[in-house]
């Protein structure tokens, strides 16, 4: 997509609800984990989401923290505690409907979903990326230590800059993905970022995908 030709109100946009139901039931990310006892850190239970666990997730809020952005591509995710910077491409669907992962020989690319929701437009936006590939960790291999209360920040072809706050961070299995939960509108502008987590083994890959659970703060 020509970022010079965005268009504010794309009509190619699907209702993001439907494809989280129908199609995805989590990612494709990379399976040749890095070959060590450790592995990525993984979330501490403290930072799971309070609240249902059969529905889209969702912080208890009193009001709409921000008045939500328009329609814009992103270019660049920062999460600052963990020493992330990395810039977005834009990552489709694969024929079998789940996300695709960006390419894996740059660790320090991630991608964003680009027929769903822009991050900082009102509805659940989706980042994903690479925990390591065959050379050692890549960009969010951190992601698992991320607390509660953290930011992270998306910049967009607008020249804006969309922050989100950080209120769970947990690991699901791939086999039983919560698809309505993670990608489900909750009614604010919301931030999902995606990696691979859980156990590993040579054989099959990570069994799980750490998820962080974001909703708009600011922007600017």
């Amino acid at each position: 997509m020509g970022r010079d030709q965005w268009d504010a109100a794309p009509s190619r946009r699907t209702p993001w609800g439907a494809i989280a139901l129908v199609m995805l039931t989590g990612l494709a990310l990379m399976r040749n984990g890095v070959d060590a006892s450790a592995g990525p850190p993984q979330p501490a239970a403290a930072a799971s989401v309070a609240g249902p666990r059969d529905t889209a997730a969702a912080a208890p809020v009193a009001d709409e923290p921000v008045q939500p952005l328009p329609y814009a591509p992103a270019s660049r995710v920062q999460i600052p505690s963990i020493e992330v910077d990395a810039p977005l491409v834009d990552v489709n669907l694969d024929p079998a409907g789940w996300i695709e992962a960006p390419p894996a020989q740059d660790p320090n690319l991630a991608g964003w979903y680009q027929n769903g929701i822009a991050p900082g437009q009102r509805g659940t936006a989706v980042v994903v990326g690479h925990v390591d590939n065959l050379a050692g960790p890549a960009v969010f291999y951190g992601l698992g230590s991320l607390k509660k209360g953290k930011q992270i920040e998306v910049a967009r072809y607008d020249d804006r800059v969309a922050v989100f706050e950080v209120y769970g961070v947990e690991v699901f299995p791939k086999d039983d993905f919560p698809g309505p939960r993670v990608y489900g509108d909750t009614g604010y502008a919301e931030l999902r970022v995606i990696t691979c987590g859980g156990g590993y083994s040579k054989a099959d890959g990570y069994d799980g995908n750490v998820v962080v659970f974001a909703r708009l703060v600011e922007t600017r």
